[in-house]
């Protein structure tokens, strides 16, 4: 079952500030898209869910 791209934005906390990101993942629907966000920018940044804030969830159906 392939799931639709979704572009997420939002801030994460590294250090004592706070930094933008932009990312496009692919998943079945907005929860799962915000889930696979908490996953790659905690893993990859060593971060718990509370310093990962995502602002925006935007569906890229056109591609």
């Amino acid at each position: 079952m392939a799931g639709q791209k979704y572009e997420v934005k939002g801030d994460f906390r590294m250090g004592d500030e706070w930094r933008p990101f932009k990312k496009v993942v692919e998943a079945p629907n907005e929860a799962q898209a915000k889930e696979r966000i908490f996953n790659l920018i905690g893993s990859e940044h060593r971060l718990k869910r509370s310093y990962i804030t995502v602002q925006s969830i935007t569906s890229l159906s056109g591609e």
